[in-house]
Parts: C-alpha cells; sequence; structure tokens
C-alpha cells in the first residue's frame, strides 16, 4: 500500500470573490487601468485643490498678464503653466475647474440615472399604457440634438452652472430610461420572477428588489460613458456663456474667455483644451474596461 505525500498533491484552487474576479477581467484592459489611474487623480485634485494649488483661482496678478509657462522664454516657476489675459494663474484654475466639472458631472450622472431606473422599469414591468407613453416622450426627445435641447433649456431657465446642470440631466435621461427597459424585459420573464409572482411578491419589490440588481451591468457602463459625456456638454456650454459664468474656473468658460489669444498666446487655450481631452478619454477607456468586466459574453 503506498502512502501519498499530503504536500505532492497541489490543492484546488480557491474561488475568486465577485470584487477578485471583476479586478481580474478589469484589469487586463491596459488603457481602462491608465483611464482608472488618472480619474483617480483628477478626483485627488479636485477635492484637495484649495491645498495643492499655487494661487486662488480668482487673484490677478496684474503685473504678468499672460506670462508664458515656465519652460518658455521669460517663465517663471511662480507660474508654471502661464497666466490669462488679466493675470490669473492657469494650473491653479485648471485644479478648481476639475472640482467643478466633476462635481457636474457625479450630479448629472447620479440624478439621470436614478429618474433613469425608475421610469425605465416602469416602462418595461408595467407595459401597456405606461410604457407607450414613456417611450413615446423618449423617443421625442432623442429626435432633437442633445446639445441643441440643453441649449434650449438653459435659454428658458437662464445661465447658470445650476441650470446647466439640471439641463444636461434632462438631455441624458432617455439613454438610461431605454437600456433600463431593456434589461428588464430580458429578465421580467425569468423563472425567478414567475416564482416570486407565485410566492405574492408586490410589484414594488419585483422591480426594485429581484429584477433591479440583475440590470445594473450595463447601467453601470452607461454612467462611466455618461461621465465623460456631462464634462464635455457642461463645457460646450460654458463656452457658448450658457453654463458657468466668469469668474468661475469651469474648463469651456476658460476657454470661451480668451479665445482672441489663441495665436499670441497658446497656452491659454490649449491647457483647458487637454484638460478636458484628457478627462474625457480617461472615462471613455475607463467605460470599456467596466464593460470587458461586467459582461459575461466578454469573459471568454
Amino acid at each position: 500500500m503506498s502512502l501519498v505525500n499530503p504536500g505532492s498533491v497541489s490543492a484546488a484552487p480557491k474561488p475568486m470573490t465577485p470584487l477578485q474576479e471583476f479586478w481580474h477581467y478589469f484589469k487586463r484592459n491596459k488603457g481602462a487601468v491608465i483611464g482608472l489611474v488618472y480619474v483617480v487623480l483628477m478626483f485627488f485634485i479636485a477635492i484637495f485643490a484649495n491645498v495643492i494649488a499655487p494661487h486662488a483661482p480668482a487673484d490677478q496678478f496684474r503685473d504678468a498678464l499672460l506670462h508664458p509657462p515656465v519652460w518658455q522664454d521669460g517663465g517663471s516657476w511662480k507660474f508654471i503653466l502661464g497666466t490669462d489675459d488679466v493675470g490669473r494663474d492657469i494650473l491653479s484654475r485648471l485644479m478648481y475647474g476639475a472640482r467643478l466639472s466633476l462635481l457636474v458631472g457625479c450630479l448629472v450622472v447620479v440624478l439621470s440615472l436614478i429618474l433613469g431606473v425608475i421610469f425605465g422599469l416602469i416602462a418595461g414591468y408595467v407595459g401597456g399604457v405606461a410604457d407607450a407613453t414613456i417611450m413615446r416622450l423618449v423617443d421625442i426627445m432623442l429626435a432633437l440634438p442633445s446639445l441643441l435641447l440643453a441649449l434650449v433649456l438653459v435659454a428658458i431657465f437662464g445661465p447658470s452652472i445650476v441650470n446647466a446642470s439640471i439641463a444636461l440631466t434632462f438631455v441624458a435621461l432617455p439613454h438610461y430610461i431605454r437600456l433600463t427597459r431593456a434589461a428588464v424585459m430580458v429578465e421580467v420573464n425569468r423563472d425567478y420572477v414567475t416564482a416570486s409572482n407565485v410566492a405574492g411578491a408586490g410589484a414594488i419589490r419585483q422591480m426594485f428588489v429581484n429584477i433591479l440588481p440583475n440590470c445594473l451591468a450595463p447601467l453601470i457602463v452607461q454612467a462611466s460613458l455618461g461621465f465623460s459625456n456631462a464634462i464635455l456638454d457642461m463645457a460646450a456650454l460654458g463656452f457658448l456663456g450658457m453654463g458657468a459664468q466668469p469668474p468661475t474656473p469651469e474648463w469651456g468658460t476658460m476657454l470661451s474667455d480668451v479665445l482672441q489669444y489663441a495665436q499670441s498666446a497658446w497656452w491659454v487655450v490649449t491647457f483647458p483644451g487637454v484638460a478636458i481631452l484628457l478627462t474625457v478619454l480617461a472615462f471613455n477607456l475607463m467605460g470599456d474596461g467596466l464593460r470587458d468586466a461586467l459582461d459575461p459574453k466578454l469573459k471568454q
């Protein structure tokens, strides 16, 4: 009778927790990891802008108008990225602008996600007249150009950062409604929903407790992509003078204020534009990684 050394038998690998499984698939997308690092860095800068920014965003240095960046002739370390036409430090305004842009992105995504999930659940689960009414309104909203619709709403209520956020929430709403409705219609005929109906579960419990958790994966991906759209649209509204009003440090408004100096002082338009570009790109890359990690079809 042979004895088997217990140490020679390899133990079966432990099953991964849901969080470990998510990170396993997410980190395979290197672009998504880079996007995540950049987003975390931007949130850190936004939260601690008043600590790490070299100057206050509204401070004007009248002896340093259109001061060039530090690496150009005449630049200084006091103004690393230079100053604008009234002597405000561009780096400081970019840091404070990140706070405003990310706050607006969070506000727009959270509000549109909550409202979109509620109306999408009603349309997909209740059906009938409620479904037809909601989806026809959604079709009308989708037939209008999103930025034009936001401009009309801001023009009605008045240009401000709050009204622009509400307008962008309204514009983003149809996408979440349609996505939630489609996911609910897939889940509503599943066996676990039928069993819950037999057990006496009410409509509210069915929608928010049983069905909604199984519809979250595509909604999370859409929210990450909607974040970048909100930042981009807010920058567009600010550029058109319908968003944040001067002297509020917002990236789109920073571009609009100094457009006439685009040729003579390239840094005043380049750095806000690059900040918008990199932030939107980072959220899009992170959204791709979330899709890879949360979509079962892409885990094969």
